[in-house]
């Protein structure tokens, strides 16, 4: 397998890498982070002015990308400058909309591309644990045609901001049955639907979703009744690799930090960085972030494999990357001594996104047990 990308992903990779270090330094992002929105609406739109978010969907859908490796080189992209901006939200949500959507609701598709809307996955429940078909939210049909939810949702990412959410929830079957889920596309000034936003730890904003006796009409329905489980599925497993694309990315830029300080900080009027002990952990490190490497082009190569390969190697990278990324998050901050937990050094920031990463589409945990269920089966 060749594993060098084409031309087109490296122009992408440049131009994309080239633009964060110009225009998105951590000052930048910091500020943007903090702000009100979490966001900015103004580099949202010069992100998708660049072609960004394109490239995460085919040509099919409007894009000019979409595979495996397109959301990998540019969520790693994205991960080295902790960008804030709704790419998450934009890549699930349009994806599932051009696996499940009516040609009317495949428009979301081109606002997203263009940088107009904002889109939310609005799945996660409170007590829900990770488990992909753990939905409790109900949908029941009207006598119109159109539907009536009710339900919560919990740490729905850049909530406050979206302009529509894709919600999931139960037309049929048991609370953790994978049949009876249905998908809807729900706007944001929909009656009976409420948010209460707050900041990440790490950075932007998240919002929890209430929904009471929302109603919406028939169109708002995504593909069959009954049968989102797998369009989810899918959709989710393209945040998962863009999750661990870009905590690659942030890997690499605190590596680089930590490099550097060992490089320059003296102690005892001796480099630090010939001490043997210190190299040897850095050795180490440079080890795990390679095998991190391995499993996301491995996960990304995936992508378009049957369900089970697909889903393993999916769940394969999450768990390797929950693990190595908070190593590296701890590794990074010991080599820095006292200096690395200050707010104001950058490296402090990844350390705190490399282990939020884990806890978001599934931890190490959870991805490890159904790594190992999905081979039983």
């Amino acid at each position: 397998m060749n594993f060098q990308h084409t031309e087109d992903r490296r122009m992408l990779a440049d131009t994309l890498n080239r633009f964060v270090s110009e225009q998105y330094a951590f000052e930048t992002r910091d500020r943007l982070a903090r702000s009100a929105d979490g966001f900015s609406r103004e580099m949202w739109g010069r992100f998708a002015e660049l072609g960004i978010v394109g490239a995460l969907f085919g040509e099919a859908d409007g894009g000019f990308g979409g595979e495996g490796f397109d959301i990998a080189v540019v969520f790693e992209s994205l991960g080295r400058g902790l960008v804030v901006e709704p790419f998450l939200g934009a890549l699930m949500v349009g994806r599932a909309v051009a696996l499940a959507g009516s040609d009317a609701q495949k428009a979301l598709i081109a606002q997203l591309i263009e940088g107009s809307a904002v889109a939310a996955l609005a799945h996660d429940e409170p007590g829900s644990h990770y488990e992909l078909a753990q939905v409790a939210t109900r949908a029941v049909r009207r006598a119109d045609g159109g539907w009536t939810l009710t339900g919560a949702k919990a740490v729905v990412q850049q909530g406050e901001a979206a302009s529509v959410f894709l919600v999931s929830a139960r037309t049929s079957g048991a609370v953790d049955a994978e049949d009876g889920i249905s998908l809807f596309l729900v706007p944001r000034e929909a009656a009976g639907l409420s948010l209460r936003g707050y900041r990440n730890i790490d950075g932007g904003r998240a919002a929890e979703v209430v929904l009471n006796e929302v109603c919406v009409g028939g169109d708002a329905l995504l593909g069959q009744p009954g049968a989102g489980f797998a369009t989810l599925e899918q959709s989710i497993g393209c945040g998962v690799l863009a999750l661990c694309a870009e905590a690659l990315g942030a890997m690499d830029v605190a590596k680089d930090f930590t490099l550097e300080y060992l490089r320059t900080r003296k102690q005892f009027g001796v480099l630090i960085g010939s001490f043997q002990a210190l190299q040897h952990r850095m050795a180490d490190l440079l080890l795990e972030i390679e095998q991190a490497r391995s499993a996301v082009i491995n996960a990304a190569a995936a992508l378009g494999s049957e369900r089970v390969a697909r889903e393993r190697a999916l769940s394969a990278a999450k768990t390797s990357i929950g693990r190595i990324g908070a190593r590296v998050a701890e590794e990074c901050i010991q080599l820095h001594g006292g200096i690395g937990m200050t707010w104001e050094l950058p490296l402090a920031h990844y350390a705190k996104r490399l282990v939020l990463i884990d806890h978001q589409l599934g931890d190490e945990d959870h991805h490890l047990e159904r790594y190992i269920a999905l081979g039983r089966g």
